[in-house]
């Protein structure tokens, strides 16, 4: 190291190495750091749009990818000219801060607030999963939504929804100090969930004939976009900690130990109830893992993920399977893609179970700096302090109550703003065609889906007739 000062712009950053690079970056740190970013946002684009595309209707496969891939676009613009600084920038109240760019080299190439690495790498990091909380919402819609009014959806549910939990519990808001969300439960997972269930309200459901009848148009694809979601994962819980260190390393195997758990149990339950292994369940169960592992991804023991993917391969289960059928409440409200069950419910129930699992040295060890957080109530209780669990348990239930009332709230105000200026759903005759009345394109065509060749034609591309098998059958 030699004592030069690097400059940016003319100010002062730091110590500068022989390589040019400031003395506070950890290179390990952030070569790490933009990796799991782009692993989050290869996430959304293109795990998200693969597995939306692929998960609906044949007419709604370039509608459904589109809405995912727009709003990639738009949430990375919206974050860097304002909608970041409100999520973490200086307090303008409890529930925000105040909106700022995110855009000088000053500002970029500086510091991190959260790790050793430039301030461009949180920034980037923290619009991956914006980006993907959007999206995650757009699942409840599929198959509906007037694609204008989409476009209007995502810039202000994200200014005024997704920063204002992102500032409370993970910015600098009245939750920070007692709420327990390592990398999103709350945050992204149930306001998705709880988001996206308001707005299918809002909007209405789908054609009949669409809700009754509902078929992927390739399972393969789907399996594929999945890939994407649950490998991507090892960067949305892995990077969390913004180091390249040991929590990081234990997030990683817990979020995969308990999504293979929650896939295998869904998967056992479906074959035990329904007597079928259905490739569209074991997704499902494979996202609830994901889910309910994030709020506490780096906190909890390897044999406390293990449970927490038992019971997010069963509790969104039944609520999905056997309470949604029963009530007439979820039955009302077209969730396309049961977003709130494997969002709201999972987010919920690992938010709940970080704070009866989550153990101690763990979080000290991320939370160096904070001596609000309590044990879980599993280390209470054998510690000799059960209320200190309990106490901590009880502020989760708070903080997903506050997330929970926050989103019904102002996505309604949201969609009935919108509904002034524009239609919300579709009109019923753009709902018979699907993706040709909106974009005017289709995913696909299989050989004769529209046309037919010319009769000159036809003679060249059709193989010369053989001797019928039917002929040796007599």
């Amino acid at each position: 190291m030699n004592g030069s000062v690097y400059q940016v712009s003319g100010l002062p950053i730091g110590l500068q190495s022989d390589d040019g690079s400031p003395q506070w970056n950890n290179k390990g740190d952030n070569a790490w750091q933009l990796i799991a970013t782009t692993m989050v946002c290869l996430q959304s684009v293109p795990g998200l749009v693969i597995l939306y595309g692929s998960m609906v209707k044949k007419k709604w496969a370039v509608n459904s990818a589109f809405m995912a891939f727009y709003a990639f676009a738009m949430v990375l613009l919206c974050w860097v000219i304002w909608a970041h600084n409100m999520a973490f920038g200086r307090k303008m109240g409890p529930l925000v801060g105040r909106p700022h760019t995110a855009l000088s080299q000053v500002y970029l190439l500086q510091q991190s607030r959260m790790g050793y690495f430039p301030t461009a790498d949180f920034v980037f990091y923290q619009f991956g999963f914006a980006a993907i909380t959007v999206i995650l919402l757009a699942g409840s819609l599929l198959g509906r939504m007037n694609f204008y009014a989409w476009m209007m959806f995502v810039p202000l549910w994200l200014t005024f929804s997704y920063t204002v939990g992102a500032f409370t519990i993970w910015g600098n808001g009245f939750l920070k100090p007692y709420i327990i969300d390592y990398a999103g439960g709350f945050v992204i997972h149930l306001s998705s969930g709880v988001a996206g269930f308001t707005a299918a309200y809002w909007v209405g459901p789908r054609h009949s004939r669409d809700r009754q009848h509902f078929p992927p148009n390739n399972i393969i694809h789907m399996l594929g976009g999945a890939g994407f979601l649950w490998l991507g994962w090892t960067g949305f819980n892995g990077g969390t900690p913004f180091a390249a260190s040991q929590i990081a390393a234990l997030a990683i195997v817990n979020t995969h130990l308990c999504t293979a758990t929650s896939l295998l149990v869904w998967l056992s339950l479906d074959m035990i109830v329904y007597k079928k292994s259905s490739v569209i369940g074991a997704v499902q169960g494979m996202i609830t893992g994901l889910v309910c592992i994030t709020p506490g991804a780096g906190l909890v023991e390897p044999w406390g993920a293990l449970v927490m993917g038992v019971m997010s391969g069963s509790v969104p289960w039944y609520t999905m399977m056997v309470l949604h059928r029963r009530s007439a409440f979820f039955q009302s409200v077209d969730d396309t893609l049961a977003v709130f069950h494997t969002h709201a419910v999972a987010g919920v129930l690992g938010g709940v179970l970080s704070g009866i699992l989550a153990k101690p040295n763990l979080l000290r060890m991320m939370y160096a700096t904070s001596n609000y957080y309590s044990p879980g109530l599993y280390y209470g209780f054998f510690g000799g302090d059960v209320f200190l669990g309990l106490k901590q348990v009880g502020y989760q239930l708070v903080g997903a109550g506050f997330i929970t009332a926050w989103n019904v709230i102002v996505t309604s105000l949201i969609c009935i703003l919108i509904s002034r200026f524009i239609d919300l759903r579709m009109d019923e005759e753009d709902l018979e065609i699907g993706d040709d009345a909106v974009h005017g394109e289709e995913a696909y065509a299989l050989w004769g889906d529209g046309e037919k060749l010319p009769r000159t034609l036809r003679s060249l591309h059709l193989p010369p007739k053989l001797p019928s098998i039917c002929q040796h059958l007599g």
